[in-house]
């Protein structure tokens, strides 16, 4: 089992930057592909990036593709999303998620994954 509690969130103005970051317990998350995932309100849950257990492969939302990078650590049980020239669109709660790698679902479904976090907020103001 994997527990993930995301931080880093907070308000910024459009244009700024912010790092979330994932911290995963458990010694098997090195084993697991992570994805985050953002929420506005009256919003369906939206997938935004997603990186393999390795790190080497990584894949992102065309909203966010070429602002927002992610990144993991192995050693330290932790992902990290990198978030550039912030919109007032990306105003959401983030949530980080282990992919349980079941191929009914691509990696852009949440219902892929098995574990999340309890979500931190992030508030772009134009």
């Amino acid at each position: 089992q994997v527990q993930l509690v995301e931080s880093g969130g907070g308000l910024v103005q459009a244009g700024g930057s912010l790092r979330l970051s994932c911290a995963a317990s458990g010694r098997t998350f090195s084993t697991y592909s992570m994805g985050w995932f953002r929420q506005a309100p009256g919003k369906e849950r939206e997938f935004v990036a997603h990186i393999s257990w390795s790190g080497i492969s990584t894949y992102y939302a065309d909203s966010v593709k070429g602002r927002f990078t992610i990144a993991r650590d192995n050693a330290k049980n932790t992902v990290y999303l990198l978030m550039n020239s912030l919109k007032p669109e990306d105003t959401a709660v983030y949530y980080c998620a282990a992919d349980s790698a079941d191929r009914r679902w691509i990696v852009t479904i949440p219902d892929r994954y098995h574990y999340w976090g309890q979500g931190t907020q992030v508030n772009v103001s134009s």
